[in-house]
């Protein structure tokens, strides 16, 4: 019975958003020639499939093959989409927002915003500029992470704003409530960059620290500032709120990697980031963790490293993953059907008008650059001053030689730890690079796919490392390409192991920072 009310009525079977303002009742569908009835609780309706809890299971059911009777049925002439989003204040207040103005603006839609019942919660209504009727309710829960992803899991909400990786223990239970790996291709997206900064007041007179004295002191086994080169006084530690995503990245990039504790319970606690700001540019001795985007009157401290390199956080620096502490933020939505318009919506947020709002709003875009090598710093010079006894002077000229004639490409791959897959923010690089590819915009061009490794271990084991994931990035691109012309450009590898390092050996994160792979064109 099953397989004949699925054959009569599914046009297709996947699931989609869930409107909180239908409320779960009766419905029966009925096949346009009276054969087939099904019943069930309504759970959904995206405009143009059903989603019904049925004695049967949950069922998908192409709306356009039934009539719907009940008190729960959809106006189906004037639909009104509805989404449900939850998390980050950061990406909540400020970017997504932006992002659905930006989008309104360029479809025909107008906006007007509404407040909740509270600070945390607000709609935007979209409407159609012709005739003004509304298109869509997009509601907004914005509170933090944690909160974000408890939202999903509670089937609360349809998308999630993050400044962190979803947790192993979240992605488990978002998995076996049905929402799919919320790691995949079409579960995740990154949707710009920010990035962990170290701040101070402009008085204080430390201008570096290296991240594993950061961890130290975030952790309290620093505490004062005569130790980080500074005066004799204690360091007054200020933190974001500790159920942010920036607070739980700032654990996973330096405290976890340090393999350190807990952050140290006598740091002051903020629970936004312009309360952080203002507090660590009236205090001489404070010493504030922020996003780069929310740094605001402070200045930020340089990472250094004792074998002389130092980074400061930049748009570029961030954007090419070449300062160490960046902080993607992420969308995360399961797997089901989202209404039209907000499927719209989503695609809008990857292209080239949405990174312009991202970047306008403060934090980094994704808009792919090319870095001429002579606007790339001192990074030949010091891979010329750090070149251990390993690297040949050979090496070093077939590098020169093969490089400077091209430039660089902002977009970089990485590993997550003692792994050979891509990272997070490398995986939405691949889709990104991907869809270059597909439209052409590097058609006539040579990309080369360059490998480099850390300086651990012998120098020719590290650059056939290096050369392998070279390659595993190029295949991955290649494999997401599915629409481009590979034909029309050249895709190479090459890798050159631990000749260019970007950071100290010496630690976790340096040696990381040194494991990546970059894209070069001419």
């Amino acid at each position: 019975m099953i397989k004949a009310i699925c054959a009569a009525l599914c046009a297709a079977l996947f699931l989609f958003g869930t409107p909180l303002s239908l409320m779960a009742q009766d419905i029966t569908l009925t096949s346009r020639d009276s054969k087939v009835e099904l019943s069930g609780t309504l759970l959904g309706f995206d405009g143009e499939f059903y989603r019904i809890e049925t004695e049967y299971g949950e069922l998908t059911l192409d709306g356009s093959g039934v009539l719907c009777s009940g008190p729960a049925c959809p106006n189906l002439q004037d639909f009104v989409a509805e989404l449900q989003i939850s998390g980050a204040p950061t990406l909540g207040a400020v970017v997504l927002p932006a992002l659905i103005e930006a989008f309104a603006q360029k479809n025909g839609y107008t906006t007007e915003r509404e407040a909740g019942e509270d600070d945390t919660h607000f709609t935007y209504l979209i409407r159609r500029s012709a005739d003004q009727k509304l298109a869509a309710r997009f509601f907004f829960r914005v509170t933090n992470t944690d909160e974000g992803f408890a939202d999903l899991l509670a089937d609360e909400a349809d998308i999630v704003m993050s400044l962190r990786e979803i947790r192993p223990d979240e992605r488990t239970r978002a998995r076996d409530a049905g929402m799919g790996d919320m790691t995949g291709v079409n579960r995740s997206r990154v949707l710009g960059l920010d990035a962990i900064v170290p701040v101070v007041s402009a008085s204080n007179p430390v201008q570096g620290i290296s991240p594993a004295d950061l961890a130290r002191v975030l952790a309290g086994d620093i505490t004062n500032w005569q130790t980080l080169g500074g005066p004799d006084v204690p360091i007054d530690l200020h933190l974001p709120d500790d159920r942010s995503g920036l607070s739980q990245a700032i654990v996973d990039q330096l405290l976890r990697v340090e393999e350190l504790g807990d952050l140290s319970p006598q740091a002051t606690r903020h629970p936004t980031p312009q309360a952080l700001a203002q507090a660590v540019a009236d205090d001489t001795f404070a010493l504030g963790v922020t996003s780069y985007a929310e740094r605001r009157g402070t200045q930020a401290l340089l990472l250094t490293g004792s074998c002389g390199f130092a980074m400061q956080a930049s748009r570029r620096t961030i954007k090419t993953e070449d300062y160490p502490l960046t902080a993607p933020m992420f969308l995360y939505f399961p797997a089901r059907r989202l209404p039209r318009l907000a499927r719209e919506f989503l695609a809008f947020t990857r292209g080239p008008a949405a990174q312009i709002v991202i970047r306008r709003s403060g934090f980094v875009d994704q808009t792919p650059e090319e870095i001429a090598v002579e606007e790339q710093g001192n990074r030949f010079a010091n891979a010329i001053a750090n070149a251990g006894t390993e690297i040949t002077l050979g090496e070093l000229q077939r590098m020169t030689a093969t490089l400077t004639p091209m430039a660089r490409l902002t977009t970089s791959f990485r590993f997550e730890a003692g792994s050979i897959r891509l990272d997070a923010q490398s995986r939405s690089n691949v889709q990104q690079l991907a869809r270059a590819l597909e439209v052409g915009r590097y058609d006539a061009r040579r990309l080369l796919f360059v490998g480099f490794s850390d300086g651990d271990g012998p120098a020719e084991g590290n650059r056939n490392i290096a050369l392998r994931r070279a390659d595993a990035v190029r295949r991955a691109v290649s494999d997401a390409a599915v629409a481009a012309n590979l034909a029309r450009v050249e895709l190479g590898v090459d890798a050159f192991g631990e000749a260019m390092p970007m950071a100290c050996d010496e630690s976790s994160w340096g040696r990381r920072a040194n494991r990546r792979v970059e894209v070069w064109v001419r």
